[in-house]
């Protein structure tokens, strides 16, 4: 019998259909912070409750944050047992890393617990991991860890993201659409981990871009499975991933910036982020939508990185989006804060429950066609076209 031609056996290598989200997990840690408190605990945390003038610059960035609570790994316990890191650039990347290494993992297990829970499938049919995180480096890394923490198969199909930064929720969702469209069966774990441990100083006079992330950031992993051709018997499909796709915004050079340093990973603001962002997300609209015919911005659900609430605002305002467009990712920001590259993922696992609360026919708040955008260092901006699906019991 003569054997199959090349070009069949490739094409059996692949998926038929396009890549789909079927589960997703999110986890925090139990230690909630609440942003009106905020500002007298950590100037007290980092004995900085002599720098008055900051303490009152620092108050007006919470009050104008819209965040309401943050959840974070670090107490007051840990934070006194480690004094170093309350100061603003003491040496303190050890006691750093033996945290977020061990820490960053665990949460991810938390999140994937719950995404394989709502799978409903056993986890050994988890072909590929995509670990993200941007708290901490090692080696082997912190998807080594997981898979041992889950007891995932050894063979399965590792993939470190370290260092990404806030867009990578939407580099995830790529790189998992390429690996499920690309191997027929495949089923993608994909988990972001971030804790601010690497992150979190004291204040400093003469960088206020520093307390723009202290007012910002918080802790949280979120996991989601991707598999293409889903089993219909088996497997509710909730997002199908459209389209994908990265790019560099013009003259955003050093916009934001990141270094690990023996004092942590510090962070550095030098441009308008969000007037650059709103200035060029128009054109990634255009792009990615030019293939569906779709020019109006209110026709489709929007699931965007909530960077902080300016840029929030003036996209809303450059677009002329209602209200209601930005609606499940300000909820986000209020209740978790800015967790880099797993705010995505929240914000879509937020629309999908909403949606099926409000008894609208799709995951999409009752709409076919939506955009995932994700931003951060570079400027990077990761777009997502995603479609829908209906609801299972829905009018």
């Amino acid at each position: 019998m003569a054997p199959p031609a090349w070009d069949q056996l490739r094409r059996s290598q692949r998926a038929e259909g396009p890549a789909t989200v079927l589960a997703i997990g999110t986890a925090t840690p139990p230690n909630a912070v609440y942003q009106s408190d905020y500002p007298d605990y950590y100037f007290r945390i980092t004995r900085s409750e002599h720098l008055t003038d900051l303490k009152e610059k620092f108050k007006r960035m919470c009050e104008k944050s819209m965040i309401t609570k943050r959840h974070m790994h670090l107490t007051e316990e840990i934070l006194e047992e480690n004094p170093a890191m309350c100061a603003y650039s003491r040496p303190s990347l050890d006691a750093r890393q033996d945290m977020v290494v061990a820490e960053v993992p665990k949460l991810g297990k938390e999140a994937a617990v719950r995404a394989i829970k709502e799978w409903g499938q056993p986890k050994s049919r988890i072909t590929h991991l995509v670990f993200c995180t941007t708290s901490g480096v090692d080696m082997p890394g912190a998807d080594y860890r997981l898979t041992r923490l889950l007891g995932l198969k050894p063979s399965v199909n590792r993939l470190m993201l370290y260092q990404q930064g806030c867009f990578a929720g939407g580099t995830v969702l790529r790189v998992a659409k390429d690996l499920a469209e690309n191997n027929a069966g495949a089923r993608v774990l994909v988990v972001c981990s971030e804790i601010t441990a690497v992150t979190f100083r004291g204040p400093s006079e003469t960088h206020l871009d520093s307390l723009v992330g202290q007012a910002l950031f918080g802790d949280g992993a979120a996991a989601i499975i991707v598999g293409a051709d889903p089993d219909p018997a088996l497997e509710r499909p909730l997002f199908e991933l459209f389209s994908a796709s990265q790019t560099i915004l013009p003259d955003s050079e050093g916009a934001i910036d990141g270094h690990l340093r023996e004092v942590g990973l510090t962070f550095h603001l030098m441009k308008d982020v969000p007037g650059i962002i709103s200035k060029n997300i128009q054109k990634s609209l255009v792009e990615a939508f030019k293939p569906l015919n779709i020019h109006d911005w209110n026709s489709i659900f929007w699931i965007a990185h909530p960077g902080g609430p300016a840029i929030l605002d003036q996209v809303e305002a450059k677009l002329g989006l209602k209200a209601e467009k930005l609606a499940a990712t300000r909820r986000v920001l209020s209740e978790y804060g800015n967790m880099s590259s797993a705010c995505v993922l929240f914000i879509l696992d937020e629309m999908r429950r909403q949606s099926a609360e409000r008894g609208q026919a799709t995951t999409g708040e009752g709409l076919r066609w939506g955009v995932l955008f994700g931003f951060g260092p570079g400027l990077t901006v990761e777009t997502v076209v995603l479609q829908s699906v209906p609801i299972v019991g829905a009018e």
